[in-house]
């Protein structure tokens, strides 16, 4: 299927759309891509190499070793610690550096001369210092190569700093003193080498004596250098402004809801661009948007643009200027087929089919005929039980039946931190989603006990003016069997009445490879591929939601992920699982309640509630 677009015009371009535009056209001009992965994996060889040379005693044993009795032994000392100080800052830069990052770039045409004066001033191992100054004229050659901005950032990194460089200066502290051990008086234990480490990091003296006045004073200096190595990382990382976490403000909340209400009905996750922990981009005219946020590096989409399908190369444009700006990764998670025929042709990105979406038509949706059986005979099954449900516009809710709602969606999740990115709102109750469908499964408590009524709920997000997608389904954990089916049937039965013809359920992952996968004559890649979905089935919900939406006969539309190059697959990949919450990086929350599920509208949002 081929959509003609067109590309908008934009006769005056604000400076920061200039901006992009310089940036496509420098990204453009590069002539070796590879460069930068290059450049960085040398970088952390010469910076272990130095971190090598500091720390162990027998490297410095060269042909020309002998002539370094002829400088001060502070001097040659001094130098040992600023090796070992430069080696851990380029091992800290170098993947900075593969990431085209200008700031890692600057820092490395410091660190590499000094390395390399460093290295002669020791009189021994010339070949690393001429391999350092080797690369440094290489990365000033090819400094076009190296363009790309800071990561958005916050001062939780400088915790992670501090517990990482303390840990790893202890244990290169703890190695320092154990490659020295011929010279230490008496026989120390390793808790007293922990302890003369601890004290060296802080820059005062341990319980351990050496024999040599020189090589005391190198291991107090080099114990120093890793304390100064991580206090400075830290410090920089706490002292340095903090850029926002990616944020949809309430003007982009209103534009996004204005390009919705005139071309929502294209795409059944258009809605998730209102997630506001999502930034957005809008084309120069306006009438198209992308929502994203960026993990690892990664710039993520889902969906398909929002907005006209001609302003759709506009909205790429900007998309693809960003990640160049920043060098990140572009990745789509999601569009639709017409969606990746855009964003392959416009971005010259590859497509792979990811899976697919159930799409049930409202009108012909009945519980009669055979292959519906199974589904009929449970949720009669569940009726008989005691259970009902009612279906609602979230707008007919009170107050406190939303409050209620939202407290028993939090605490039947299953994990603390709330899952979604793609599919999912990540909120409840707002007045500015009024329109959104929730359905709710309800049971009289038996006589003798207590508890609250409600058993289920199924949260639905506009798509267009005639149809919902599912956001949210939950239960309790000690309802019946069967009750998510009874949940899914009263909405396909009760929703044509409030004009809704299309209801998009789950998205079933690999679909196609499970469905061909068990037919008869599947050849033994296929069946290898579908047994590995199965197995991995075990901790990812991949056949079972397949099989689930199955029971309602619906129509399956692709979905693809759209993205640079096959390399980039494992990278985007494990970006997707942290944006979707199955793998989450970071402090530990201690003493923190799971945040509920949709709490009310913040009161920074007036003019957002106004517009719905």
């Amino acid at each position: 299927m081929s959509v003609p677009v067109s590309v908008e015009p934009s006769p005056e371009q604000p400076p920061r759309r200039r901006g992009l535009q310089t940036l496509r056209t420098q990204a453009a001009a590069v002539p070796r891509a590879w460069l930068p992965g290059a450049v960085g994996y040398a970088c952390l060889l010469i910076g272990l190499v130095d971190i090598a040379s500091a720390v162990f005693p027998k490297l410095r044993h060269t042909k020309v070793h002998t002539f370094a009795g002829q400088l001060p032994g502070g001097t040659t000392t001094l130098a040992a610690a600023g090796t070992l100080m430069v080696g851990l800052l380029l091992v800290l830069l170098a993947h900075a550096l593969r990431r085209r990052k200008r700031r890692a770039w600057r820092a490395v045409c410091v660190l590499l001369p000094v390395g390399a004066a460093l290295h002669i001033l020791r009189w021994h191992q010339i070949g690393p210092a001429v391999v350092s100054l080797v690369l440094f004229a290489v990365i000033l050659v090819h400094r076009r190569e190296f363009y790309a901005k800071a990561d958005p950032r916050t001062r939780w990194r400088a915790l992670v700093n501090l517990a990482v460089m303390g840990t790893i200066s202890v244990a290169l502290g703890l190695l320092v003193v154990s490659t020295r051990a011929g010279y230490e008086v008496g026989h120390p234990s390793l808790f007293h080498r922990l302890e003369h480490v601890g004290y060296g990091l802080f820059g005062f003296e341990g319980p351990l004596d050496y024999s040599s006045d020189r090589v005391s004073d190198l291991v107090a200096y080099l114990l120093g250098g890793l304390g100064l190595i991580t206090a400075f990382t830290t410090a920089y990382l706490a002292l340095r402004p903090e850029k926002p976490k990616p944020e949809l403000t309430a003007e982009d909340e209103v534009r996004v809801r204005a390009l919705l209400d005139r071309h929502g009905d294209r795409d059944s996750l258009g809605y998730f661009a209102l997630r506001r922990d999502k930034s957005v981009l809008f084309s120069a005219s306006g009438k198209a948007a992308i929502s994203y946020r960026v993990v690892s590096g990664v710039m993520l989409a889902s969906g398909d643009p929002v907005g006209d399908v001609e302003a759709w190369p506009g909205a790429i444009k900007v998309f693809m200027a960003e990640a160049r700006e920043h060098a990140w990764v572009p990745a789509v998670m999601g569009c639709s087929e017409v969606g990746g025929e855009v964003w392959t042709r416009e971005a010259g990105l590859d497509a792979l089919e990811l899976g697919d979406e159930a799409i049930v038509d409202t009108a012909t949706f009945s519980l009669s005929g055979r292959a519906m059986r199974n589904v009929r005979q449970m949720v009669k099954r569940i009726e008989r039980n005691g259970y009902s449900c009612q279906v609602r516009r979230v707008a007919d809710l009170a107050e406190e039946e939303k409050h209620r709602i939202a407290d028993a969606a939090a605490r039947w999740r299953g994990t603390d931190t709330e899952r979604g990115f793609s599919m999912a709102l990540g909120r409840f109750g707002d007045p500015g989603d009024d329109a959104c469908v929730v359905v709710t499964a309800h049971k009289a408590p038996e006589e003798g006990e207590s508890g609250d009524d409600l058993k289920a709920v199924l949260h639905f997000v506009p798509w267009g003016p005639d149809g919902i997608s599912l956001e949210l389904m939950r239960r309790d954990r000690a309802a019946d069997p069967g009750l998510n089916e009874l949940l899914i049937v009263a909405a396909l039965q009760a929703v044509p009445a409030m004009g809704v013809r299309r209801v998009s359920l789950n998205f079933a992952m690999f679909r196609s490879a499970l469905a061909r996968g068990e037919r008869i004559g599947a050849g033994p890649v296929l069946r290898a591929w579908r047994g590995l979905l199965v197995f991995l089935s075990r901790w990812f919900q991949i056949e079972s939601l397949y099989k689930f939406n199955a029971k309602f006969q619906p129509e399956w539309e692709p979905r693809f992920l759209v993205f640079p190059n096959t390399r980039d697959l494992p990278r985007i990949g494990f970006a997707a699982m942290q944006a979707e919450a199955f793998i989450t990086l970071g402090m530990p929350r201690f003493g923190r309640k799971p945040q509920r599920h949709g709490l009310q509208p913040s009161p920074a949002r007036p003019e957002v509630t106004e517009a719905a």
